[in-house]
């Protein structure tokens, strides 16, 4: 093999993306995406359980990268603002790189299996990052609530923007579908302040 390199888990995702276009994803090996990075299988099998974990290395960076946001939001800033300030950044990474996210939505339409760890490897997302907002001293329902509902707020306008990426910003579907949902909210606030609103009596 050629001499070390940097990033050792970015080359190896790099190359199972490459092969999983080009062969699908059942007939790639470790093997196989260990020897077009450059490296030995047994350095895959040390890197990654399985060829299922190279695919989501980009959702580590985005797991890394939420947390830090969270971490770094000023005093005073509430959990749901902390949360979409991160998946605001995750907005525009995905925006900037149109092409790649479209390969992976490929990948995962084709791939139950992908699809499900997909769906775990969110799940594993929206947990850390409440546990960052616990961390800055949120409460544990508002921290739980804050990140579950932003992160499946970003997977819808995620689903719409893949309808038309090349004419569509996602940035703005993600802020158009929080607005959205505080409308909602808001409206049901309003009803249930006029249900336990007390009835105007006239006198007799």
């Amino acid at each position: 093999m050629g001499r070390w390199e940097p990033d050792p888990r970015g080359r190896l995702a790099k190359a199972a993306v490459e092969l999983f276009v080009a062969q699908g994803f059942d007939r790639t090996t470790g093997a196989q995406i260990a020897a077009r990075a450059g490296m030995h299988e047994r350095s895959f099998f040390r890197l990654f359980p399985d060829k299922r974990d190279v695919f989501f290395h980009s959702m580590e960076t985005m797991r890394r990268e939420a947390v830090a946001v969270i971490a770094g939001a000023p005093e005073g800033t509430s959990p749901i603002d902390a949360v979409v300030a991160a998946f605001a950044q995750r907005c525009e990474a995905v925006q900037r790189n149109r092409r790649a996210a479209i390969v992976r939505k490929d990948l995962l339409a084709a791939n139950p299996e992908l699809r499900e760890r997909d769906l775990t490897k969110h799940t594993e997302l929206a947990a850390a990052m409440a546990a960052a907002l616990r961390e800055r001293g949120a409460a544990e329902q508002a921290a739980t609530l804050a990140a579950e509902t932003a992160m499946w707020v970003f997977r819808g306008a995620l689903a719409r923007w893949y309808a038309d990426p090349e004419h569509q910003d996602l940035p703005t579907l993600f802020r158009d579908d929080l607005d959205a949902l505080s409308s909602v909210l808001a409206d049901r606030s309003g009803d249930r302040a006029s249900d336990h609103a007390s009835p105007t009596r006239s006198r007799p």
